[in-house]
């Protein structure tokens, strides 16, 4: 069975040593390398070529959000999953907006952040539950606010492509999945961007969350 490969990033060397201890349990998984701060993490990423980054977001050097985006830029492939003590939603949409796939706080229970690396090592996206609800709650009431917050036919094909947007697949992926081009993942993405008045892939992810596609995370 081949093991989900994972680099831990965080300044705190006794945080990582209970981390790394608690990844090599797992009989799927095995740490392959560490990083002590932000441009660490993405060099050493971007040369070991891991199935998951676990990156935490204060952190010497660049901070998390500065390393994801550059990772994501040079290796769209690896899945970053934040680890982080901060509850600000504003991070959230900033890591999501770079392409994290997932977001756990440091305080959830140490079965919570492995269940968290399988998931986004394939592809879907993981969200804390008290973020998670932060996040629908924030999307909620904004369309309410702005007096769109009515019900949107979509077909079972853009649907499906919307899933798999939110859950952090590229359009090459999902042309894969669905059996389409790349030039009509594109066109579904844009006429659905416009048909549900979603600006950004955070807006996506909050709409997914909304209805209830990422309960599972």
């Amino acid at each position: 069975m081949k093991k989900i490969t994972v680099l831990l990033a965080d300044d705190h060397a006794v945080l990582r040593d209970g981390l790394k201890a608690l990844v090599n349990t797992q009989p799927d998984m095995e740490v392959i390398g560490e990083a002590d701060n932000g441009r660490e993490a993405w060099q050493k990423a971007s040369q070991l070529r891991p199935d998951v980054v676990v990156m935490d977001i204060s952190m010497p050097e660049q901070n998390g959000v500065q390393a994801t985006e550059i990772l994501k830029r040079e290796c769209p492939e690896i899945k970053v999953l934040v680890l982080t003590a901060y509850k600000d939603k504003a991070y959230l949409d900033q890591l999501l907006k770079v392409g994290a796939s997932g977001y756990v706080l440091k305080l959830s229970a140490s079965e919570e952040l492995i269940e968290a690396i399988r998931l986004v090592s394939t592809g879907e996206t993981y969200l804390d539950q008290e973020m998670a609800q932060k996040v629908a709650s924030s999307y909620v009431r904004r369309q309410l606010l702005r007096g769109e917050m009515r019900p949107r036919e979509l077909t079972e094909r853009e649907e499906g492509v919307l899933r798999l947007i939110a859950q952090g697949y590229s359009n090459k992926e999902i042309g894969g999945q669905l059996n389409i081009s790349v030039k009509t993942v594109e066109s579904h993405r844009s006429n659905l961007m416009e048909k549900l008045e979603l600006k950004s892939r955070t807006d996506i992810v909050r709409y997914a969350v909304l209805q209830g596609w990422l309960q599972d995370t």
